[in-house]
Formats: C-alpha cells, structure tokens, sequence
C-alpha cells in the first residue's frame, strides 16, 4: 500500500459534506477523493493559480465578490483558482495589478 493512501476514507460522505458546504454539485470531487483515497499525489499548482488565489486574498474578497469585480463568472473563476484553466494574457496582468494595489478592486466596483 502508498504511503500516502487514506483507506479509510469515505468517498461519498465527504464528497457529500464538501459540496453541501460549497452549495452546489461538484463533478470531479469523487474523483479527486478516490485518487487521495489510493494515494495517488503530485497535483501540479502553477504560477498563474498562485497569482489568482494571491490576488482573491489580498483583496479580502470571496470568489463570487471578486468574479464580479473582476467581470468574470465565478465558475471560470474556480477553474483559474484550481488549475484547470489558465487566465488570458489580460486577466494575469490585471491580477499582478490588483496584487501590488487592491484598492483597484473598489474602483472596478464602481466602474
């Protein structure tokens, strides 16, 4: 057995509990859970997730807050912040922006 492998785990109960806490169907949850249950590790964070996930948090804001500062759908939002996806040229720019000044979210709120 993996060194990593959580056998114990119950899959469907905690896929159940996340998404009852996030309010909303997660497809990939049981997935990821079987893969952790198996020990299957090395889940790669880019550079471009960082800065996202930077960028959300310096600006105090939840992701549904920030995507709508931020004039994205929160779902396309979630998959920046988790990898699946990397932000266009523009948007990464934007975020480096809101990193070194987050009052820029206030005006964006405005605007």
């Amino acid at each position: 057995m993996n060194k990593y492998a959580i056998p114990d785990l119950d899959v469907e109960s905690v896929a159940q509990a996340i998404e009852a806490d996030m309010g909303e169907s997660l497809p990939d949850i049981r997935q990821a859970l079987n893969e952790a249950k198996n020990g299957r590790v090395g889940r790669v964070t880019t550079p471009e997730q960082l800065l996202v996930r930077q960028a959300r948090a310096i600006a105090g804001l939840s992701q549904q807050a920030f995507a709508q500062r931020i004039d994205t759908p929160v779902a396309t939002l979630r998959d920046w912040e988790q990898g699946r996806f990397t932000p266009p040229g523009g948007v990464l720019c934007l975020l480096r922006l809101i990193s070194k000044h987050p009052e820029l979210t206030q005006e964006l709120a405005a605007a």
